[in-house]
């Protein structure tokens, strides 16, 4: 287990890119290294964890938050044994420096042994979490809502979408520049939807993993108080055919089973339901 310097965070997510896949599961994608850069270069490169053996970059891990990480394994290693064991221990041990002592909590890709492992050695079954999925082969109609690609003239309303869907968000003018800047972003695109009296009512990130390949929505919002005109139906519809611009061939996102307005919103907009995925919790 190593941690990278910055200099080896591209690496990292074309790792990951690598391993997107429509026929495997959901996990993490370099779409979710691309918006933690909102914090800077440093701060992700000390926030990402790769697993390697003889040279290849197996698995590759993400502290989103202090207490949680984040998983993606290559296609081929979700059923290694000797993988599993050491990204088990690796997890297990605060002293290894993945995650702290405490309550802490893993998300794995459906199907991996690491999980499995862990539930051997106390760790509990956590919140369930909803991945869905559309596919991007035939055409994406129309939003029906005015929707702009975000760019600095724009940046600072759409930071203020993102905090006024989320409550708890930090997010600011300076952080998009943050991310847009970052090589990341290259494949990416930020959009800006618009009621009809010009105010910005909804914005969604999307990220490609490249030609072929699934597409990320990371994140979505709506604004507090443009709640339940839509809105989050009309943004989702313009980030897949962004992503379809782009090439992906799919759109994925995922969020708390128990968040049903989110769930159900990504449903209006045409993505299918995939079976729950569930973390895994260490008590304190």
């Amino acid at each position: 287990m190593s941690t990278p310097e910055v200099a080896g965070l591209d690496g990292a997510g074309r790792m990951l890119a690598a391993w997107q896949d429509d026929a495997g599961p959901v996990q993490l994608h370099p779409g979710d290294l691309g918006w933690f850069r909102r914090f800077g270069a440093e701060r992700t490169a000390a926030a990402v964890r790769t697993w390697s053996r003889d040279g290849e970059v197996l698995a590759v891990g993400l502290l989103d938050g202090p207490d949680l990480l984040r998983l993606g394994i290559a296609p081929g290693a979700l059923h290694d044994a000797e993988l599993a064991r050491r990204m088990a221990e690796d997890v297990a041990v605060p002293e290894r420096g993945v995650l702290p002592a405490g309550e802490v909590y893993v998300a794995a890709p459906a199907g991996a042994l690491g999980p499995e492992l862990l539930a051997r050695d106390g760790w509990a079954v956590d919140e369930p979490w909803t991945p869905l999925r559309r596919d991007l082969r035939e055409p994406v109609p129309d939003p029906g809502v005015h929707v702009e690609v975000v760019g600095p003239a724009q940046a600072a309303e759409r930071a203020a979408v993102q905090r006024a869907a989320f409550g708890k968000s930090t997010f600011t003018e300076d952080r998009w520049h943050l991310v847009a800047a970052a090589p990341p972003y290259a494949d990416a695109r930020c959009l800006l939807a618009r009621n009809d009296r010009g105010e910005a009512v909804a914005a969604v990130t999307v990220w490609s993993a490249g030609e072929g390949r699934p597409g990320l929505i990371e994140p979505m919002g709506v604004h507090a108080e443009h709640r339940g005109h839509g809105y989050g139906r009309a943004i989702t519809v313009a980030a897949a055919r962004a992503l379809r611009e782009l090439g992906s061939s799919s759109v994925v996102v995922d969020t708390l089973a128990s968040n049903t307005a989110a769930v159900a919103t990504y449903r209006s907009a045409g993505l299918r339901q995939l079976p729950d995925m569930l973390d895994l919790r260490r008590s304190a």
